[in-house]
C-alpha cells in the first residue's frame, strides 16, 4: 500500500463529519489515520464501505483506539502517526445531552481539545515540522443572539454546557496559534445534516420518523420546540470547507453555513410533505425535548469563506431534505422486510 506524504488524524472519524471528511481526504491521496473509542460493541458503521474502496484502491485507512480525555495517549499517537493534518471532530455533540452530563461534556468537547493541542505542539517541538489543526467550533456557540446574521466577529454568548465547552476549545485554539505558532483554524460550523446524521438529532428524528410512519412502522413523532430556527447545510459540503483552511497559507477562523435559515416546524412540514402527508397529523409536543435554555435563532453569513476559501454549499435546503427522505425511505423498507420476516426491529412504534 503506497505511503502518501499528506497524513491526516481525524478525531472523531465515526462520526457523521468523520466520514465524510475521511472520504473526501482519501480521495486527495491521504493517508488517513482515524481516532476511535474502544467499546464492547462497534461503531464504525458509517467508515465501512471506505475499507472495501481502499482495499480496491490501495489507500491507507488506519484505524487507532484513544480517547479525549487521555492526554498521554494523545501525545503518543501525534509522535506516531506524525500527521501532516489533525482535524479534530470529537465532541459530546448533543446540545440537550449536555445538560446531563455538563462534566463529561467539559472534559472531552473543552479540556480534550487543549490535550489534543498541547500533544501537537510537544510533536511539532520535537521534530521541528509543522502540523495543521482544524478545530470543529459550532455556532452554538453564538447561542442567545446578539446580532442577525452571525459572522466571525459577532460575540458569543453560549446557552448550554456544549456551546460553553465549544467555547473553551475555540478560544484555545486561538490561543494556541497566537502563543505558540501553532497554524490552527477554527470553522464555525452551522448546522449540518445528511442521511448520515445520528437518529436522536431533531432533523434526522424527524426523517426517519416520517418514513417509518408512511409505512406504518409507527405512529407519532414527539419534538421539542418546533419554533427554533437553524440554519441547515450539508455536511458533504461542510467538510471540504475544513479540508480548505488547512490549506492556507495563514491560518484564520470562518463562519461556515448556507446563509438562510428555516424553522423546525418547516423542516417537518416539508418532509412530510414529500411523503404526502400533513406533519400537524402525526406530531405532538413533549416537554422533555425542550431545553432549559433555549437558543431560538441562528443565521450565519459565509462571506468570509466564500471569498478567500473559494466555498460555496452545492446541496441546498429541499436538497438536504430530499437526500434524507430518500435515504430513510430505503432503511424504512428494509426494516418493513425483516419485521414481515418474523424479526424484531428494535425501534419504538413512537
Amino acid at each position: 500500500m503506497p505511503i502518501s506524504s499528506k497524513r491526516a488524524l481525524i478525531t472523531g472519524i465515526t462520526g457523521q463529519d468523520g466520514s465524510y471528511l475521511a472520504e473526501l481526504l482519501l480521495d486527495k491521496g491521504y493517508e488517513v489515520h482515524g481516532l476511535v473509542r474502544r467499546s464492547s460493541t462497534f461503531g464504525t458503521q458509517r467508515i465501512e464501505h471506505l475499507y472495501r474502496d481502499i482495499h480496491e484502491m490501495e489507500r491507507p485507512l488506519v484505524l487507532h483506539h484513544g480517547d479525549m480525555a487521555d492526554g498521554n495517549g494523545l501525545a503518543r499517537l501525534i509522535r506516531e502517526i506524525r500527521p501532516t493534518e489533525v482535524y479534530n471532530l470529537a465532541a459530546q455533540s448533543h446540545v440537550r445531552v449536555s445538560f446531563d452530563q455538563p462534566t463529561y461534556t467539559a472534559d472531552v468537547t473543552a479540556v480534550g481539545t487543549l490535550r489534543l493541542l498541547e500533544a501537537i505542539r510537544d510533536c511539532q517541538d520535537a521534530v521541528g515540522a509543522q502540523i495543521r489543526f482544524y478545530q470543529a467550533s459550532s455556532s452554538e456557540m453564538y447561542g442567545k443572539v446578539v446580532e442577525t446574521p452571525q459572522s466571525e466577529t459577532t460575540p458569543f454568548y453560549p446557552r448550554s454546557p456544549y456551546g460553553v465547552a465549544k467555547l473553551y476549545a475555540h478560544w484555545i485554539t486561538v490561543n494556541y496559534r497566537e502563543s505558540y505558532g501553532i497554524h490552527g483554524s477554527c470553522g464555525i460550523l452551522f448546522n449540518h445534516e445528511s442521511p448520515r446524521r445520528g437518529e436522536t438529532f431533531v432533523t434526522r428524528k424527524i426523517t426517519r420518523a416520517a418514513t417509518r410512519i408512511k409505512l406504518g412502522l409507527q405512529k407519532k413523532l414527539y419534538l421539542g420546540n418546533l419554533d427554533a430556527k437553524r440554519d441547515w447545510g450539508f455536511a458533504g459540503d461542510y467538510v471540504e470547507a475544513m479540508w480548505l483552511m488547512l490549506q492556507q497559507d495563514e491560518p484564520d477562523d470562518y463562519v461556515i453555513s448556507t446563509d438562510e435559515t428555516h424553522a423546525v416546524s418547516e423542516f417537518c412540514e416539508k418532509v412530510f410533505a414529500r411523503l404526502g402527508m400533513d406533519y400537524h397529523d402525526y406530531v405532538e409536543i413533549d416537554s422533555r425535548y425542550f431545553r432549559p435554555a433555549e437558543v431560538e435563532l441562528l443565521l450565519g453569513t459565509s462571506t468570509k469563506a466564500r471569498r478567500k476559501l473559494g466555498w460555496k454549499p452545492k446541496v441546498s435546503f429541499d436538497g438536504l431534505i430530499d437526500l434524507m427522505v430518500d435515504a430513510d425511505l430505503d432503511l424504512a423498507r428494509k426494516e418493513q422486510v425483516l419485521i414481515a420476516a418474523g424479526h424484531d426491529s428494535g425501534l419504538p412504534n413512537r
